[in-house]
């Protein structure tokens, strides 16, 4: 039994991860800013909720009184704006909860992180490539690959691991929105608004959220120990 800490546990991708790990009877801890949401999670599972905002350092120090073998860095958020309206706030609040809470997180994890650990960061596609109206997200994410892969090299001789995946757009409430987003702005039907928002994807769908958990759970395995520094797709061939 493995000692997981999933932060962005209280919806979507990291209540799934969260969830998933349960399921499998790992010791979880679930992380985010709402309570009630990382309770939610909780609910049918033997999970442990902890309110933390992953911004605050003083935080996040906290959370690892203990140490994990598992961290998931999952908290994110963004907003969908062009550069040149963006204001200067929502620039650093993007970069804040999406980069520097990744760096937080894993650098409180590797503490006491013991060897045979696993740091994996939820990256998306947009580590990858560019988007636009995104500008401020892919940055942030292009700064979370970049982190990952410095990382690795840092821990690889540890028996730690550092690795990302990077899902496109992914069947839950974030990725409904994107599809709400795209119908208010172009007064679209949501039938033709969620075929734009996949356009990029081949196989021409959402992902499920469960083919993402499956590639986590993959890069915490130890069949997993030589994977170090990847960013793993969930696109469908995307990029």
């Amino acid at each position: 039994m493995s000692r997981v800490l999933v932060t962005g546990g209280g919806s979507g991708i990291g209540r799934a991860i969260a969830q998933d790990f349960a399921a499998r009877g790992h010791a979880v801890t679930v992380a985010g800013r709402t309570l009630a949401a990382l309770q939610e999670t909780a609910r049918g599972h033997d999970i442990t909720c902890q309110a933390v905002d992953v911004t605050d350092e003083a935080q996040i120090k906290a959370l690892f009184a203990q140490p994990f073998d598992i961290v998931v860095a999952n908290a994110g958020a963004g907003t969908a704006m062009p550069v040149r309206d963006m204001p200067l706030q929502v620039w650093q609040d993007t970069v804040d909860v999406n980069l520097t809470g990744v760096f937080l997180t894993f650098r409180a994890a590797l503490r006491d992180m013991p060897s045979g650990g696993r740091l994996i960061a939820l990256a998306s596609t947009a580590s990858l490539k560019g988007g636009a109206n995104i500008a401020a997200y892919a940055a942030a994410k292009h700064g979370v690959l970049g982190l990952v892969r410095s990382l690795a090299l840092e821990v690889a001789r540890s028996g730690i691991t550092c690795n990302a995946v990077c899902p496109g757009f992914v069947d839950t409430d974030m990725g409904q929105a994107a599809v709400t987003g795209v119908m208010e702005r172009l007064s679209l039907p949501r039938e033709k608004a969620e075929r734009m928002v996949v356009g990029g994807n081949p196989m021409r769908r959402m992902i499920n959220v469960d083919e993402v958990t499956a590639a986590v759970r993959f890069l915490a395995s130890r069949e997993a120990s030589m994977v170090n520094g990847h960013a793993l797709a969930v696109s469908g061939g995307e990029i």
